[in-house]
């Protein structure tokens, strides 16, 4: 803890960003955090877009079930609002937020919070997603999970998209996405074009 100029103790913030692809753990390593420092005993508050409503209207929930209260928000502005006197902000699914959500983890740390980001950083093309690259480029700390590859075993790269579907914006589990290494990945791109030519 540092002291500001009034002499109050004041704790120094930061932004730590938990990222991967699906089914890498990154909303479970994100309960884990926030329920370590509820157990220290510290204000937590966590927020989820509105949009994700796969598992729970409300909870932050991860794909093995693990569950935590979140308050499901439409606009990153809201975290500010709805965080004044909170000592943790943890944020699920960031890369469905706009751009607004690196300036509010900038401010709340700024303010002396501790924010814990979790979200894709690659969207189902292999393509950085929404504000999560620099979101990764403002973080203190980034932590990248990995899935493991459904076809060979080795770490996971990328969540392959396995339904006909073009929106970068489409949720989904297990029937939809599955986790592929670079190499894995590039074979079912190529055997997609096939399919689609056909």
């Amino acid at each position: 803890m540092t002291e500001n100029s009034g002499g109050e103790a004041r704790r120094p913030g930061r932004i730590e960003v938990v990222c991967g692809s699906m089914f890498s753990g990154k909303t479970e390593e994100l309960i884990r955090r926030m329920r370590r420092a509820e157990f220290a005993r510290q204000k937590v508050e966590i927020f989820k877009p509105a949009i994700d409503t796969r598992y729970s209207q409300d909870d932050v929930v991860s794909h093995d079930r693990h569950a935590i209260p979140s308050t499901p928000i439409d606009s990153s502005a809201s975290i500010l609002l709805l965080s004044s006197d909170i000592d943790v902000v943890g944020i699920d699914e960031a890369q469905f937020f706009d751009e607004g959500i690196v300036s509010v983890c900038n401010e709340l740390a700024y303010r002396g919070v501790r924010v814990i980001v979790a979200g894709l950083d690659m969207d189902f093309r292999g393509e950085p997603f929404g504000p999560m690259p620099a979101l990764c480029a403002i973080a203190d700390d980034v932590t990248k999970v990995h899935a493991i590859c459904v076809k060979c075993g080795r770490l996971a790269y990328v969540s392959h998209r396995m339904v006909s579907d073009e929106r970068r914006v489409l949720l989904g589990e297990t029937q939809a996405y599955e986790p592929l290494c670079r190499e894995c990945y590039e074979k079912a791109k190529k055997s997609d074009i096939g399919q689609s030519d056909d």
